[in-house]
Order: C-alpha cells, then sequence, then structure tokens
C-alpha cells in the first residue's frame, strides 16, 4: 500500500484513529530526513565513541513525546579475546523513557540504537530504487526507532492519551546479546501488559511469530608449544582439541528436532613450526523451547569435557543461553490476532512466520509479557551492505503502531485479558 494511500479504504476507524493516521501521513517525509541522517552516523556495538554521541540525538528525539527521558549507565560487558583472556567493554547507556507509570495498563517499547557495521566499514547511503534505500541501520533499526517515536507522537496528541502508560528502552547492544542492557529490558517488560519491539519486518511486510532461543559459547583450550620439527612429542596442541570439539559439535546437528549448532570460527595457533598452546572456539546455538536448549547446552557442555581428555590439555567454558526461547502460546496467539484485526484497518493484510532469529522480543517475553517484535519499517538483507528499506512503509509501520496504542488505550484490544493468557 502506497504511504499516500494510507486514508483510502479505512474501517474500523475511531476519530482518534483518523487524526493520528492524518499526522502519520504528513510526517512521511520528516521521518525519511531523520532516518538517513542517523544511518550516517556510525553506531556499531563495538563503537562506544559513536554509540555515545548518538545516544544524545535519540535521546532528543525522544524527548519530543513528552515523556520523562533518562540515561542508564550499562554494566561492562565482558568478552574473551583471542588469547582466551576475559576483557571488559563499556557500551553506551540506555535510554529510558517514561510516561504515566500510574495508569491502569502499561506497554512496553523496545528498539536498539547499536548496528553490526564497524566504523569506516559500511557507511553509504543511496537510491536503490523501487521506493527503497540502502544504507547501515536504516531497517534494523533506526527505522523501526524512528516508526516508534512518531507513532507515540501521534498517540499523545490524541484523546485517549491518558488511559495507557508506557516505558521505552532503547539499548546500545543488542547486536552482541544485551548483555549490559538486559536488566533494563526486564524490569520495565515484567510490570507490562503488552510489548511493542519495532525490529524489521520482512520486505513483503510479513511479521515474526514464534522465536527460538539462542546461546553464545567462547570455549578456550590452553595446550603447551613445542618445535613442531624437533621435539613435538613435548607439545599438547590446543588447536587439536578445538579441533575435536569442533566436529563433536557439528555431529550433533540433526539429533534433536528444531536445534541447530554452528561453530563460527577457531583462533589459535601461528607458525607452522610451533605445536599450538592455545585456541578459542566461537559458537552458537539455537534452540525452539526450554527443553531442547537444556539439551544443547548439556551435549555443548559433553564435547568440551571430553576434549579436555586429550593429553595436557586444558580450558575454560564461558556462555550460555543469554535469549530464551520465545514460543507461540495461548497469549501470543490471541495478540497476533488482535494485530491482524488492526492491520486490516488500514488495508493490510498481516502475515506472522516462526524464525530461528532472536531480538529484544524474547527478553520481554522471558521477562512474562506478550509481545509484537517486528513493527519496525519494511526491509531486507540486514547485517549485509545490501542493508535496505523501503521507504514508504515508515509511514505504513507508524500509522499501524499508533492503532495498535490506541486500541490498547481504548479496549478494542484487552491488554490486560492477553496478559492474564501468559499464567493461564
Amino acid at each position: 500500500m502506497n504511504a499516500a494511500d494510507i486514508m483510502i479504504g479505512l474501517e474500523d476507524l475511531s476519530e482518534a484513529d483518523e487524526a493520528a493516521l492524518s499526522l502519520i501521513k504528513s510526517r512521511q517525509a520528516a521521518m525519511e530526513k531523520r532516518v538517513t541522517g542517523w544511518s550516517a552516523i556510525n553506531t556499531g556495538s563495538w563503537n562506544a565513541q559513536g554509540l555515545n554521541a548518538f545516544s544524545k540525538q535519540l535521546a532528543e528525539a525522544l524527548s519530543e513525546t513528552g515523556a520523562d527521558i533518562d540515561f542508564i549507565p550499562t554494566a561492562p560487558i565482558e568478552k574473551v579475546d583471542d588469547k582466551g583472556q576475559m576483557t571488559q567493554f563499556q557500551s553506551a547507556p540506555v535510554i529510558r523513557a517514561q510516561a504515566r507509570k500510574d495508569a491502569q495498563v502499561q506497554v512496553i517499547l523496545t528498539g536498539h540504537y547499536d548496528t553490526v557495521f564497524p566504523p569506516n566499514t559500511f557507511e553509504t547511503i543511496k537510491d536503490i530504487g523501487d521506493g527503497k534505500l540502502n544504507g547501515p541501520g536504516l531497517a534494523d533499526m533506526k527505522g523501526g526507532i524512528t516508526v516508534m517515536i512518531e507513532a507515540l507522537k501521534a498517540f499523545e496528541s490524541g484523546t485517549d492519551k491518558d488511559k495507557l502508560g508506557y516505558t521505552v528502552i532503547l539499548t546500545p547492544d543488542e547486536e552482541t546479546g544485551n548483555f549490559g542492557s538486559n536488566p533494563m529490558i526486564m524490569d520495565a517488560a515484567k510490570d507490562a501488559h503488552i510489548g511493542l519491539t519495532f525490529e524489521p519486518s520482512m520486505e513483503d511486510g510479513s511479521m515474526v511469530g514464534g522465536r527460538k532461543g539462542s546461546a553464545v559459547f567462547d570455549v578456550v583450550f590452553h595446550g603447551r608449544s613445542a618445535h613442531a620439527g624437533r621435539n613435538p612429542e613435548d607439545g599438547n596442541s590446543a588447536l587439536m582439541a578445538a579441533a575435536e570439539f569442533a566436529l563433536d559439535i557439528e555431529a550433533l546437528n540433526g539429533q534433536f528436532d528444531g536445534v541447530t549448532l554452528n561453530v563460527g570460527s577457531i583462533d589459535g595457533g601461528n607458525a607452522v613450526n610451533i605445536v599450538p598452546a592455545i585456541a578459542v572456539v566461537r559458537m552458537g546455538v539455537r534452540a525452539p523451547d526450554e527443553p531442547s536448549a537444556d539439551w544443547a547446552t548439556q551435549n555443548v557442555r559433553a564435547a568440551y569435557e571430553k576434549a579436555l581428555k586429550r593429553k595436557g590439555i586444558t580450558g575454560h567454558f564461558h556462555g550460555g543461553f543469554y535469549r530464551p526461547p520465545k514460543p507461540r502460546n495461548a497469549a501470543q496467539d490471541r495478540l497476533l490476532s488482535d494485530v491482524t484485526e488492526t492491520g486490516k484497518a488500514l488495508g493490510l493484510s498481516l502475515t506472522f512466520r516462526d524464525t530461528g532469529g532472536v531480538c529484544e522480543g524474547n527478553n520481554v517475553f522471558a521477562a512474562g509479557t506478550p509481545n509484537i517484535d517486528t513493527l519496525g519499517v519494511r526491509g531486507g538483507r540486514i547485517h549485509s551492505s545490501d542493508e535496505f528499506m523501503v521507504v514508504e512503509s515508515l509511514s505504513e509501520r507508524a500509522g499501524l503502531a499508533v492503532l495498535i496504542l490506541n486500541r490498547i488505550a481504548d479496549g478494542r484490544i484487552d491488554a490486560k485479558a492477553i496478559k492474564n493468557l501468559m499464567t493461564n
């Protein structure tokens, strides 16, 4: 649907809906200008300087909603370096915006302002035709944050705003696991009735239903170096232990339905005439539910313990499931149905697909709050230099988000009933 036609063929709209959609329609050009300006600022997950600088711009934009804005420092993120040593990285703050915390119905809105692109890598923004722009973070997810802010501004201009309170949590570390920001997400989510997260939807407008859980493991093996020609028998190869571990991990694929394991990298070794004394294996796991996640963790650990039985090998083991699964349940199904009906009022035929991908929606669900987590712009090829955003979807998705807020506020979407289904 073309953004210019957002008011055509609408059904089941209140006066507040129509006023909000009219305001959204008038903001299309401003949204495009904002997100392209933001995309030009590098906010790679490990670029603390860029993240901190951008957080101030982001807070200023978020203050347009009238909410109270706070910067919340994050705890340092632990990292295992290529030498197997534990290091720490201090990311930027979480930006929190709050309005009407005493309202009877509460919503949490989440998003992230980091991207996967380091400085001096992918920085060009260009029109690739067919109504699409290519650029870093346009879809994932500076476009989504733009949609969120405009939807909140339109909602705040309406007559039902006093019936709904909300907390916005914008994080600097989602692409690396929310290890610093997760406590803020969980704290805000546990008291909310509904969660709205603004990850990009698919290019065709389809959204995510259920999500697998995700784990990251950093496994370090220590051996003993020796001259590979003169006295190789005095050495113990950490790299061979890592290779055995990696092969055992690969063999686990297909043994438990829905579980996938992937060894992403092995760091270790040096010259070919030296028996390698250090190796670091970095791997990930995706699992659809808690039993499968437990199975995966146990078997990864067993493969590690097996590798340690090699002569002269020691090690240490880091990581686990940092995002629990977000399966379909009665609460999620009810919310998906209500959002589908809301989309129909805009002429949108929304569909939902389960995925192995993860996001902050997993965290919100883990706090006991049902949520929709792909309310951002339509786009594709995220996490690559081909990332793109469908420009007209800025107003389209902001319109969908404000209608959801309106319907929660006036009761057409019964947020308390949906939340109750999480525990029944």
